[in-house]
């Protein structure tokens, strides 16, 4: 075989491996993904349905609601991260149309929101983030939590997600006997907390102006905290400039590039 011939060859048996090594780089990423999404699904249904029908109130039980109050509204959170992921195509790549199918049904517990508009709205968001067209974004209150808040609140909290929430409240209490302070303490109560935790570590400060000002066109800064803060404080979406610089990168793989960034 002359020259050319095998520099062809071999550019064909490079090209087969590195299609194999993507290929089995986005198989494990699915399979940790979905894992991970199980995982987060089981732990939040779990304590969710513990804190609304068995757990009673009264007595020293009190002192159990603190600590399921609060992992509810972690996987709460997690919830809807699971969800930005699948709009990304990062949750499962090798299983697109599966991630669309769990991004649709968390985004709907969540908070009834749907899936074709609020993946719409996030994408516009990385186009045109930081400014009066990013629907995540208040152009008039950019370094102000409050307004900003309620701006975020009611761009996406409409009509259908208050139907839903009502809905899911009356089911629980009329119909299967759930008792109102535990719907309340371990039901609303989460989802709220999960919305302003989401907003402050996800939202407002990595896209908060600040006199320093941006690295980018992505008006995106990342918090850099530990692996454990980002984790519990909005499972690594603090590390919010490397999500926008690859937004297929899934929530997980933050903290590795991350760091690759700051090795750079």
């Amino acid at each position: 075989m002359n020259r050319a011939g095998l520099c062809l060859c071999n550019g064909k048996m490079t090209g087969m491996n590195l299609s194999a090594t993507r290929r089995d780089d986005a198989r494990l990423q699915s399979a940790i993904g979905l894992s991970l999404a199980a995982g987060i699904f089981t732990l939040w249904l779990a304590t969710h349905l513990l804190g609304i029908f068995v757990l009673d109130l009264s007595g020293w039980n009190w002192l159990l609601a603190v600590p399921l109050i609060l992992v509810q509204t972690w996987t709460f959170v997690g919830l809807f991260i699971v969800a930005h992921d699948a709009m990304h195509g990062s949750l499962a790549p090798t299983h697109k149309r599966l991630g669309d199918r769990i991004g649709q049904a968390l985004l709907l517990l969540y908070a009834g929101f749907g899936w074709q508009k609020l993946r719409a709205a996030h994408f516009d968001h990385h186009k045109y983030a930081g400014s009066a067209r990013d629907p995540d974004f208040d152009a008039d209150h950019p370094r102000h939590f409050a307004p900003w808040y309620l701006t975020f609140l009611k761009r996406y909290f409409g009509l259908a997600s208050f139907l839903y929430v009502n809905a899911v409240v009356a089911t629980y209490v009329l119909l299967l006997g759930a008792r109102v302070p535990n719907v309340l303490l371990f039901y609303a109560l989460p989802a709220i907390a999960s919305s302003l935790q989401l907003f402050y570590f996800g939202t407002y400060r990595p896209h908060r102006h600040e006199d320093d000002g941006f690295a980018d066109r992505h008006n995106a800064r990342s918090l850099g905290y530990s692996w454990a803060a980002s984790l519990f404080s909005c499972f690594h979406f603090g590390y919010h400039h490397e999500h926008h610089l690859a937004p297929g990168i899934p929530w997980w793989g933050l903290p590795g590039r991350y760091r690759a960034q700051q090795d750079d």
